[in-house]
């Protein structure tokens, strides 16, 4: 068996069958042939991937690099490997001026995990850039290209999650970034800037995410465990009788978005520890290995909160990371 906990940034303590890295198309094609009728997972930096028990398969560990740039007279276009770092990728753009992902900056993981999760903060989401997906099909080991549309992009969603998932693994992503692209700062902390540059967003973000957000290298933890929850917004106007206080932000469809930390710091789990899990005393959002926890505490306090918020508030939370067990992907 090979241990596992320096390929997850919670650093649970798991083991796998076999570990095994790619660098290429052709190196993944060789590797995926030998597995063929064997479990396996591909992952990339493990930021968004939490081991809750040994995995009963090979892991795969994507390291496809090389980031190809050219423009025209509107757009910057960049197609990006799926295994190049997601932060240094956004160094990369910011220093030769290209502007619009400074608000995504300091988000854990690779390139390839960007649209499956269709990461985002301080009002942009990924989407926004994507132009397309390129992608292999294991099924058939046919190679694949998803448009914008065809990737379904939803918040913190794609269709790489909920349809045929693991079965297509990303190889790269195509980028079009206007080259007169209006920053954006109506969120948090951006708004007290006053006409802010994109090079003042860029480090007013990554300030606060270090202030906020515990750094795994000290700390394991896979960032936000929970969505924020989407709502109608009868739901929340009857939610805000009994908690005049709760915020919210717009959403589609005339709903709205509450932020799933205030619905578990309100129920009192902030600091909340079980075994070796804890409730980030900063940010309720947050669950934090203190060293020694395991699978089994981190899933039982996970369940814990979430049957808290759907007893108090009507509100089902889904985990944003993605727990592995012994046979693949678990469900809260």
């Amino acid at each position: 068996m090979h241990p596992l906990k320096s390929h997850h940034t919670f650093g649970l303590n798991a083991s796998c069958n076999e570990i095994t890295t790619v660098e290429s198309l052709d190196g993944l094609l060789k590797t995926l042939n030998e597995l063929e009728n064997q479990s396996y997972m591909f992952i990339g930096e493990g930021s968004n991937t939490v081991f809750v028990d040994d995995y009963a398969g090979t892991i795969i560990v994507n390291h496809l690099k090389g980031i190809s740039l050219f423009e025209d007279a509107d757009f910057y276009h960049l197609n990006v490997a799926s295994g190049e770092n997601w932060h240094e990728f956004v160094v990369y753009c910011t220093e030769r001026g290209i502007h619009g992902f400074e608000n995504l900056a300091l988000i854990p993981g690779t390139v390839g995990a960007a649209p499956i999760q269709n990461i985002g903060a301080y009002g942009i989401e990924v989407e926004t850039f994507i132009h397309s997906v390129e992608f292999l099909d294991v099924a058939t080991n046919m190679l694949g290209y998803f448009n914008k549309k065809e990737c379904q992009f939803a918040y913190r969603d794609s269709v790489f999650k909920k349809d045929r998932q693991g079965e297509r693994i990303i190889l790269a992503v195509n980028f079009a970034i206007p080259k007169h692209n209006i920053t954006v700062a109506s969120y948090g902390p951006l708004l007290q800037l006053n006409e802010p540059t994109p090079l003042d967003i860029f480090n007013t973000v990554v300030k606060t995410r270090k202030e906020k957000l515990p750094d795994p290298q000290i700390m394991g933890n896979a960032g936000s465990f929970f969505k924020n929850p989407v709502i109608a917004l009868h739901h929340y106007l009857r939610i805000q009788n009994d908690y005049p206080d709760i915020p919210c932000y717009p959403a589609e469809s005339g709903n709205v978005k509450v932020p799933a930390a205030w619905l578990i710091d309100t129920l009192g789990f902030k600091g909340k520890q079980l075994g070796g899990i804890k409730c980030h005393d900063k940010q309720a959002l947050v669950l934090v290995n203190l060293s020694q926890g395991s699978g089994r505490d981190l899933l039982t306090l996970a369940r814990e909160i979430k049957s808290a918020v759907a007893e108090s508030f009507d509100i089902m939370l889904d985990n944003e990371v993605r727990l592995i067990g012994r046979d693949g992907f678990v469900s809260l």
